[in-house]
């Protein structure tokens, strides 16, 4: 029987490796497969809501490593020892872990020195820019793996241009779409939308920020969040927020705005029908960009680049860095429905995790 350890480092990484259990589940009638979910942090992190696990349908992780540590040295050093230590009572042939945390990097680091095969999902994303951590950790984590899961030819071609070996490299879809697709029929209106209606407003952008350099730098975030309000006009705008981007943002804000709605951090399935059903989206993740683009809602990301250049160049993204007066300017255009056309890119059909499982099991 093939034992397969499917690790997870935070809480949008089980967003992404859900339809891989899925996967596992509808396989194991006909070929058993074992697998152990793992979160290398704590049982009690408030970040992973009870709900969380119920709304994608999987159970919780059959083991925590319970590693909580700010520096990410640190950190890299304590997942290497524990999930060194859980190898050694877990028979394991395949390890599976998903984008590009330290954490990620630690256990990856771990399963090719115990000779095991490493799956990598959301293979072959860059920034280009090498003092950004996550980018060391995707180079050393594509560069160890024996399976890269690529969501497009773009990062495909990353990886060749690195090195990396066309054997190793499948170009399978976007993972997270799998996720998009199996809930979309299970979305829940969350109060806030329920509200607004009630009050006359059909229509709403949503604000989402969770980039620390950005919300940490009041310089930058401060001329955004003015745009924001200078723009939206009638319509108001949910943001979903949490801890420190919810109090740089409320201390920007003026009393004035009383359409600018800043909410608790909301569970999955409310989450996906806000955005979902959102004239608009303004953020900073490349999560978000992508679920908009699958959702087909026009998307303005306040960065200078993208993990999926698909979503820029077929989808529905929009890169305008940190400017203030393109961020008027894209509202505006949401603001009168005149966003540019788009469409889903090849394989991002909501197979990916079938792809990959027969692969694996080869």
């Amino acid at each position: 029987m093939l034992n397969i350890c499917i690790v997870a480092g935070a809480r949008p990484n089980f967003i992404k490796l859900a339809p891989i259990i899925h996967a596992i589940r509808r396989r194991n009638t006909t070929t058993p497969i074992a697998y152990n979910l793992i979160y290398t942090g704590r049982k009690d992190d408030p970040s992973l809501e009870h709900s969380l696990f119920t709304d994608l349908e999987i159970e919780q992780p059959d083991t925590y490593l319970d590693v909580e540590e700010e520096n990410l040295n640190a950190l890299t050093g304590q997942v290497m020892y524990a999930f060194e230590n859980y190898l050694t009572d877990h028979p394991t042939d395949i390890v599976i872990v998903v984008d590009d945390l330290a954490s990620t990097m630690a256990v990856a680091i771990v399963a090719k020195k115990k000779g095991l095969r490493l799956a990598h999902l959301v293979a072959g994303t860059r920034s280009f820019d090498i003092s950004m951590p996550k980018e060391i950790n995707r180079i050393v984590i594509d560069g160890l793996s024996d399976y890269l899961f690529t969501a497009g030819e773009a990062a495909n071609n990353i990886v060749f241009k690195e090195g990396v070996k066309e054997t190793k490299v499948y170009t399978v879809g976007n993972i997270l779409i799998d996720t998009l697709r199996h809930n979309k029929t299970r979305q829940q209106k969350p109060p806030i939308v329920k509200q607004l209606e009630e009050s006359g407003y059909n229509e709403y952008l949503v604000l989402t920020l969770n980039r620390k350099a950005l919300i940490q730098n009041p310089d930058q975030l401060q001329p955004l969040i003015k745009a924001l309000s200078a723009a939206h006009g009638n319509v108001p705008v949910i943001a979903p927020l949490r801890n420190s981007a919810k109090q740089a943002v409320e201390q920007m804000l003026t009393g004035d705005d009383t359409l600018i709605h800043i909410i608790p951090s909301l569970p999955y399935l409310q989450f996906a029908y806000l955005t979902s059903h959102a004239l608009g989206i303004i953020t900073d993740s490349g999560n978000v960009a992508e679920e908009a683009t699958f959702f087909g809602v026009p998307c303005a990301t306040l960065s200078a680049y993208t993990e999926h250049i698909e979503t820029v160049n077929i989808g529905t993204n929009m890169l305008l860095g940190e400017d203030p007066q393109r961020l008027q300017e894209a509202i505006g255009k949401m603001l009168a429905h005149q966003w540019k056309t788009s469409s889903l890119p090849e394989k991002w059909d909501g197979r990916a995790a079938e792809r990959i499982l027969q692969i694996l099991t080869q």
